[in-house]
């Protein structure tokens, strides 16, 4: 009995962990021009702060690794390949700087 009562107690998720995964994830989804900022009303991107913003969540995951209850693991671990998917998503978009160089180079001959 005691044993269900204190597993019952392990699979309750702490709300505060929850609410900063998601705060954390809405900045990178901004930083990535997903959804706009709610201050604004503008869609802006940063690529570098979007990473900067997923690389906290992973080292958040890291760090809480065996100390997190199903359900926080699985929201932290879901929310991660949601940003990384769209961080690769954006990323392609992006023009390489290679092109830039090619023309830089053209341009000195």
């Amino acid at each position: 009995m005691a044993d269900e009562q204190e597993q019952e107690k392990d699979d309750i998720p702490n709300y505060q962990f929850m609410s900063l995964v998601y705060s954390i994830s809405q900045a990178a989804m901004m930083q990535l021009g997903k959804i706009s900022n709610p201050m604004t009303g503008k869609t802006e991107k940063n690529i570098v702060q979007a990473k900067a913003s997923i690389d906290m969540l992973d080292m958040l995951k890291d760090k809480t690794r065996g100390n997190l209850t199903k359900t926080e693991e699985k929201m932290l671990l879901t929310t991660l390949s949601n940003l990384y998917l769209n961080y690769s998503d954006e990323v392609s978009k992006e023009p390489s700087a290679e092109p830039k160089e090619q023309e830089k180079k053209e341009e000195n001959k």
